[in-house]
């Protein structure tokens, strides 16, 4: 399902007196690129999403050589943030989702691109590593549990969410083939009965640490939710389909990376499936029904990617030393 993205002249609103801040702050002098990011870079924006920018600039010299340093400027009316060139590089070398998806944005979405800001540009498979999987990985399951425990506090019924604890169990199952030894047809079965999960086990010479390892990560699972307890204040459901959002999103952007894609930002190929999560059209049964496959996709393209293990140090010393060059 396609669904026509919002494009607006970034280059026009950025000339009108909300970013005057840009041209008389002398410390903004450097900028040597600035994107319009977020919603807009990925290509989920709406006609009520707000305009962020990112970016970094060559930091003054009284900054290099003199006491202070300038890490990064905040302006918050207009949500722009700019980064000073090594703490930008660095975050890039570590492999920040946040940082490496300002170098995917397409070209409409550049407001400033100098020199200095397309050599980035064109070195941005520098920084692209099997380190991703983490980095990603963990974004990802950040998301996917702030989602998890959102809706368990905004359930009603105890029976509902120990419905939603069991559906998140048996997802978790789904995956130990891949990390523990496997399983036979009806080994561990887990089920609701007079309100609460029981289990069902029936294993046979299986390798005690591999289920030390299954009853841990279960235990904690169980934990998680246990200390939620109650809460009177439910969160707003636009909030939670946008945490749903941005859960798919980082799975198939990291997915790509590890599969040696480059940075994809704007998702294109998923944006029919982005706007109808943000849009509320899909139930959470079903968008965790799609996680579950991204999830499986996203560990695959980690298993078999042929990225570098770790990012070139020296080869990013290089490429920020020649930027101040």
């Amino acid at each position: 399902m396609g669904v026509v993205m919002r494009v607006m002249d970034y280059k026009a609103a950025v000339e009108t007196p909300a970013y005057d801040f840009l041209r008389k702050n002398k410390d903004l002098n450097g900028i040597a690129y600035l994107v319009a990011s977020g919603s807009h870079g990925y290509g989920t924006n709406t006609k009520a999403s707000d305009l962020d920018l990112r970016g970094f600039l060559i930091e003054d010299e009284r900054y290099l050589y003199g006491l202070h340093k300038f890490e990064q400027f905040e302006e918050k009316e207009t949500d722009t943030v700019i980064f000073g060139a090594q703490k930008f590089i660095k975050l890039c070398a570590q492999g920040n989702p946040n940082m490496l998806e300002l170098l995917g944005v397409e070209d409409e979405e550049i407001v400033v691109c100098s020199k200095i800001g397309r050599m980035v540009r064109n070195h941005a498979d520098l920084f692209l590593t099997k380190r991703v999987e983490q980095t990603f990985g963990n974004y990802a399951n950040a998301q996917l549990k702030r989602l998890q425990n959102a809706l368990v506090r905004n359930e009603a019924s105890e029976a509902i969410q120990e419905q939603h604890i069991l559906e998140t169990l048996q997802r978790q199952i789904g995956h130990f083939d891949k990390k523990y030894a496997k399983l036979e047809e009806g080994g561990l079965e887990l089920r609701i009965e007079n309100g609460q999960i029981v289990m069902d086990a029936s294993l046979r010479g299986y390798p005690l640490r591999d289920f030390a390892g299954i009853y841990g990560e279960m235990q904690g699972t169980i934990r998680t939710y246990n200390k939620l307890g109650r809460t009177p204040h439910l969160k707003d459901s636009p909030r939670l389909y946008k945490h749903a959002m941005h859960l798919v999103r980082m799975l198939v952007t990291g997915r790509d990376i590890l599969e040696g894609k480059g940075i994809i930002t704007k998702r294109r190929a998923e944006n029919g499936l982005l706007m109808m999560i943000r849009n509320e059209e899909l139930s959470f049964e079903e968008i965790f029904e799609k996680v579950s496959v991204l999830q499986e996709e996203f560990e695959q393209a980690a298993k078999e990617s042929e990225l570098p293990e770790q990012v070139d140090m020296d080869k990013v010393e290089e490429l920020l030393i020649s930027l101040y060059k």
